[in-house]
């Protein structure tokens, strides 16, 4: 019956194109302005009119950026600013000063509703060029989202429970602030919303960083086989109030951050600790278009899910323990997460229509466990302030300064300051209908 339905309703819209083309010729021989046909049940039927409604559109934008480097970082990353890829030992890149321009932040995009069993089912599925891990300074398939929502269920890559999107601000370095909360991440998800507030929950896919420290110096083979262990998903939580004001969050999660040496008799030496954080953000509106984000976050093995500096899981010693003996154990050295803070404020300022400008200012700091070493990674500040221009919706130009500093535990520091002037030009099937 659903079948014998659809292609009634297929009939009648093919009926309806072929008068308004008919009306459309007579149109044209009188001097009457057209008539809009009717949209294709693929490409713009309305989802609200039943089963055989939906839409599917193919989006993206390519992006050039030129970047003038006045420093140095890590050659990996020179393509955006990571404050935690600042070098604090002069060199050890190269001379300062580098020029790089690059395309790894152009995008592509599909997405599609349709109505499915009363509800609308929404797909999307979206990668960038930006490479990371093993492709890390490479130009590269880089997957964004992947996932599939319909009604309150959400299942697949999307962002974090855990982060809230909506306070990135308006800059065009890619990275973009380090001490906010920022991953995409593969996840099952609950959302019940009711009024202005909105509840929501997911388990996420674990992911553990851990730093084997001085461990190094006691036993080489066994610091290159620690590894982490991942044998509960993420537990995260969300809840959400919106107003004519703007926005306010409180998002938390709880994980099971664990270790173990593979190739060893029963991965010992192993072990795990319970992770946590609390995330609080929120946007407001000072006028129509001006924002002030914020973002506040602290927790403990919880770097994993930020969007630069820090690791999950160091080792630590008893604190009567002094530099650690080459050869030797300390007593009661065991793994422990790291305590981490990230701090970050933007303003977006929309001069006019088509000029605006952001700037703002982010932080994370750590709490390096004692058997972490001299140069593990302590505090890193980011700063930026950028020009931009939009003449249409499709088309974004502008220049950013960008600044960066990195701190080590020995307090070590550097910095990096660099210039980036972006062209950006978007597209959509939706512009073509």
């Amino acid at each position: 019956m659903r079948a014998d339905a659809e292609r009634a309703r297929a009939e009648a819209v093919e009926r309806e194109r072929k008068v308004a083309d008919l009306q459309n010729r007579l149109n044209a021989a009188t001097g009457a302005p057209p008539v809009a046909a009717p949209p294709s049940s693929l490409a713009g039927a309305s989802s609200s009119g039943g089963e055989g409604g939906g839409s599917f559109e193919i989006y993206g934008f390519a992006q050039v950026d030129y970047i003038q480097d006045f420093k140095r970082v890590d050659p990996a990353w020179d393509a955006t600013l990571r404050p935690s890829k600042i070098p604090t030992v002069d060199g050890i890149f190269g001379d300062d000063g580098q020029g790089i321009i690059s395309v790894r932040q152009s995008r592509f995009g599909v997405r599609a509703t349709q109505p499915v069993g009363g509800r609308d089912l929404f797909v999307r599925f979206e990668f960038d060029l930006f490479g990371v891990g093993g492709d890390a300074g490479q130009t590269t398939f880089r997957l964004r989202h992947a996932y599939g929502e319909w009604g309150p269920i959400l299942a697949g890559q999307t962002n974090s429970l855990f982060m809230d999107g909506d306070t990135f601000p308006n800059t065009i370095d890619y990275w973009g602030p380090n001490g906010m909360v920022f991953l995409r991440n593969p996840q099952i998800r609950y959302t019940y919303k009711t009024g202005a507030n909105q509840f929501a929950i997911a388990i996420e896919q674990p992911s553990n960083d851990i730093d084997p420290g001085n461990i190094r110096l006691l036993d080489s083979d066994i610091a290159a086989s620690l590894q982490g262990d991942e044998e509960l998903p993420d537990l995260t939580a969300q809840w959400r109030y919106t107003g004519d004001w703007g926005h306010v969050q409180a998002a938390g999660i709880l994980r099971r951050v664990g270790f173990e040496t593979a190739g060893t008799p029963n991965n010992e030496p192993s072990d795990s600790k319970v992770g946590w954080g609390i995330n609080l953000t929120s946007n407001i509106k000072v006028s129509k278009k001006d924002v002030i984000h914020l973002g506040a976050v602290y927790g403990e093995g919880i770097a994993s899910y930020m969007n630069d500096g820090g690791t999950d899981l160091a080792p630590e010693a008893d604190p009567a323990v002094a530099p650690p003996i080459v050869g030797l154990p300390p007593p009661g050295l065991r793994g422990d997460v790291v305590p981490l803070l990230g701090l970050m404020a933007y303003y977006d300022h929309y001069w006019n229509d088509q000029f605006s400008s952001s700037i703002g200012y982010s932080r994370v700091q750590v709490d390096n466990t004692n058997f972490q070493e001299p140069t593990a990674f302590k505090t890193a500040q980011y700063a930026s302030v950028n020009l931009l221009y939009t003449p249409s919706d499709k088309i974004l130009m502008g220049g950013e300064f960008l600044w960066g500093s990195r701190e080590d535990k020995d307090g070590a520091e550097g910095e990096d300051y660099r210039v980036q002037f972006s062209f950006k030009y978007n597209f959509s099937s939706n512009d073509f209908r």
